[in-house]
């Protein structure tokens, strides 16, 4: 299982970023599908956020609730 990480920053404001957790909950995905399926996955979430633009991505493993990495 893995988890697509990516930074956002408001146009409007550079300074204003946060990161944005999408988890993939099928247990059979690699890490290449996970970069692969991740960059389907960042144009849908910009396309519905278009005050944003991406300044960097990667996969990863799930955070477990409670617990900041």
């Amino acid at each position: 299982m893995f988890e697509l990480v990516f930074s956002v920053c408001l146009i409007a404001n550079a300074q204003s970023c946060k990161d944005v957790r999408l988890t993939y909950g099928a247990e059979s995905v690699t890490l290449m599908e996970c970069a692969l399926i991740g960059q389907v996955e960042m144009a849908k979430w910009m396309a519905e956020h278009p005050g944003y633009r991406v300044t960097r991505y990667r996969c990863d493993t799930p955070r477990r609730a409670g617990i900041d990495a």
